[in-house]
């Protein structure tokens, strides 16, 4: 087996992978600066709407998009962790995956809020006060949706933030952080549905979040995964290894 090129093409994998979650990021934060969606609550959202149409539609795409490369994030994940355990890294695929068709499919309530003042949407038969209820209604349906797929973008950080630290080619602080992060982003969830009057409760948990996930992204993309050769012989140590050529080797 050519060594070389498989530890190649891995260092490259963690680079695409690192690029895809730290785009991700920047997007996030595009999407909420241009037009609240994300943090923003429903009043904001609805006023990003109303002032500025072009500027929300842009940030729509954009959150749209979102989507994709956090998945894209997530696939690349699972192609490094799941020689350390493919059953745990199915998961945690599957769990991202859900959460983003959650999300996306919220978003869709939003494009019907900025549509309701539109008039190609025929809603003249509606005052202008039903129109802004019934444009604050969608958004509030999208903020339900976008609060649910927290559950599964905190659950997937267990098995994510596990088969980091044990991978032995990531740092073990990192499994750390990230575990902890989904603990604060199911805080967040629990906080939207059920004390939605005290928001203040997860904002530690947003820090640790920064910390957690950006931390991982700028890792993959500048320090790439150390491989480690299966004839090192470190007891104990995790080695990262094609699994195509160790089900080969079988």
């Amino acid at each position: 087996m050519n060594t070389g090129g498989v530890h190649l093409a891995l260092g490259k994998m963690a680079r695409i992978t690192g690029g895809f979650y730290l785009a991700y990021i920047v997007a996030s934060v595009l999407a909420t600066m241009l037009a609240n969606i994300g943090l923003g609550d429903a009043q904001q959202v609805y006023q990003a709407i109303v002032t500025n149409e072009g500027s929300f539609r842009l940030g729509l795409v954009i959150a749209l998009i979102t989507g994709f490369l956090f998945l894209m994030a997530a696939w690349g994940l699972y192609v490094l962790l799941r020689p350390v355990n493919k059953d745990l890294a199915l998961l945690f695929l599957l769990l991202n995956a859900i959460g983003v068709a959650i999300q996306g499919a919220s978003m869709l309530s939003l494009a019907s809020a900025m549509l309701q003042g539109d008039a190609a949407s025929h809603m003249q038969a509606y005052s202008a006060a039903q129109l802004d209820g019934l444009a604050l209604l969608s958004i509030n349906v999208y903020k339900a949706g976008w609060v649910t797929a927290q559950l599964f973008f905190g659950t997937w950080l267990f098995p994510l933030g596990y088969l980091v630290y044990k991978s032995g080619f990531l740092p073990r602080f990192l499994g750390v952080l990230l575990m902890l992060d989904g603990i604060a982003v199911l805080i967040w969830f629990l906080q939207a549905l059920l004390l939605p009057a005290y928001p203040a409760i997860h904002y530690p948990g947003l820090v640790l979040s920064l910390f957690a996930e950006l931390g991982l992204g700028l890792w993959l993309l500048v320090k790439g995964v150390k491989v480690v050769d299966a004839g090192a012989g470190l007891p104990g140590e995790q080695r990262l290894a094609d699994p195509q050529a160790a089900g080969a080797r079988a």
